[in-house]
């Protein structure tokens, strides 16, 4: 189904930590969906980067939602940023512009809670795509939230394998314990992991699509996803990076695009070589102590589909000075 008018659309919430992919999953929200806030984490890179990136990449494309600063460490472990795949800015690539607003003064996890609270009636769902922290202080702060939502929808884990660990996908493993919170929160869940949005990876044909739009947006969109297929390529042995984070989106405004499944998934919090493992039950029997679903998960995504809804979406965005 695609939402054309602002009544059609789903109100959604972003928790981003910029980084490449999330500048797309916040394109994707401003052009598809209801985008009430967007509320930027530690991550990809330190909040200190990633909370100008989110500023900048809103002024680039003319996404004027309110930009919320929220949690600069996990609940338990140190913070861990991704500098070897987004640079040491979060945004390799493109030459950045100077940051021109300001964040707003509320914090992330008390915005959350606002808008969940005056939006209820919209349907409000909550996509974090990056570690789950401010989702996770959230639900601790405020639990009567996890019923007024329509649900989340994340980019984290995967069924077969990591990137950051060999189990572990990194926005898990930054933070499980907040993963843990949130896959218990006990309302509807949509998880992309690795497995699909490893099917959805940047071609150059598709780098010179963008930065054929001609237009400064189109520049600078082609200027991050060669940057992004360029690092994360060194890791897949061939240039390409999967896009991420857009796919937690479409799992909410095109559900039909992801394939999802619904399975019962566990987060690891303790094995030594498994922490932040999103332990996905794949069992094709079915055991007599078996927990029930508790996450719809992806495993088929319409990558071509997805490729021209993000290109729809670029090329859509108004040209700002």
């Amino acid at each position: 189904m695609l939402f054309r008018s602002s009544a059609q659309r789903p109100a959604v919430i972003v928790d981003c930590d910029p980084g490449h992919d999330d500048v797309f999953a916040l394109i994707v929200a401003q052009h598809y969906a209801k985008l009430l806030g967007i509320t930027v984490v530690h991550g990809n890179a330190p909040l200190s980067r990633t909370l100008p990136n989110a500023l900048i990449a809103c002024d680039v494309f003319g996404i004027p939602a309110p930009v919320f600063s929220g949690a600069d460490r996990p609940l338990v472990a140190p913070p861990r940023n991704a500098p070897h795949i987004h640079g040491e800015s979060g945004l390799g690539g493109p030459e950045l512009p100077p940051v021109r607003r300001s964040p707003e003064p509320t914090g992330a996890v008390e915005a959350i809670v606002e808008l969940v609270r005056k939006h209820e009636g919209e349907g409000v769902w909550l996509v974090p795509v990056g570690p789950l922290t401010n989702i996770a202080l959230a639900l601790r702060a405020a639990p009567d939230i996890a019923k007024r939502i329509a649900g989340i929808s994340l980019m984290g884990g995967g069924t077969l394998f990591g990137n950051r660990a060999p189990h572990a996908e990194f926005n898990i493993w930054a933070d499980p314990e907040a993963a843990s919170v949130v896959f218990g929160y006990g309302g509807p869940l949509r998880m992309v992991g690795l497995n699909a949005t490893h099917q959805v990876v940047i071609t150059r044909d598709y780098v010179e699509k963008m930065q054929a739009i001609g237009t400064p947006q189109g520049t600078f969109a082609a200027e991050l996803l060669d940057f992004f297929s360029t690092t994360y390529g060194e890791m897949l042995g061939t240039y390409g990076g999967p896009l991420h984070d857009p796919c937690a989106l479409f799992a909410v405004t095109h559900e039909p695009l992801l394939g999802l499944e619904q399975k019962r998934v566990e987060i690891e919090l303790h094995g030594e070589f498994t922490r932040g493992m999103t332990a996905v039950d794949e069992r094709p029997f079915v055991p007599s102590k078996r927990q029930e679903p508790n996450a719809l998960v992806s495993y088929r995504p319409d990558a071509p589909k997805i490729f021209d809804l993000i290109y729809d979406a670029v090329r859509a965005a108004p040209f700002v000075r």
